[in-house]
């Protein structure tokens, strides 16, 4: 039997796994319209998670040929996100709660999670241009 320290110190004790998924967006012709229209949402719903340390690093996907396009002229593809969770439900449930979700932007029916296996390391924060949580308040 383990002394009590160790019981306890094992019963509290999570392990965390990052998880990688890939929402690719839906393809329609509103569908850029419901990205813009919630992109703000998007952006500190994310910084918020990522302060939270739960999103390790996101960021949209984009059409090949638009990595030098005008803003404006972006063509999206989906987007990335790395998850520290418990569990792929648990990465799942979080993707699920993004305003991107549930404002039908990502095609829920096409995205990818993964476990994922890192070979670097991540910054904790990584030069994020957007306003984060506390710049909306």
């Amino acid at each position: 039997m383990l002394p009590q320290s160790d019981l306890s110190a094992s019963s509290t004790s999570v392990k965390m796994h990052p998880y990688m998924l890939w929402v690719p967006d839906h393809i329609d012709e509103g569908a850029l319209a419901r990205r813009l229209a919630v992109r703000q949402q998007h952006i500190v719903g994310v910084n918020k998670t990522a302060k939270q340390g739960v999103l390790k690093a996101a960021g949209a996907l984009l059409a090949p040929g638009s990595e030098g396009a005008e803003p404006q002229d972006r063509k999206f593809a989906g987007s990335m996100l790395i998850y520290e969770a418990e569990s792929l439900e648990d990465a799942r449930r979080l993707a699920e709660a993004d305003v991107y979700w549930k404002g039908n932007v990502w095609d829920k029916e096409k995205m990818v999670i993964l476990p994922l296996l890192m070979a670097t390391i991540f910054p904790e924060r990584a030069g994020i241009v957007y306003p984060t949580p506390d710049d909306e308040n």
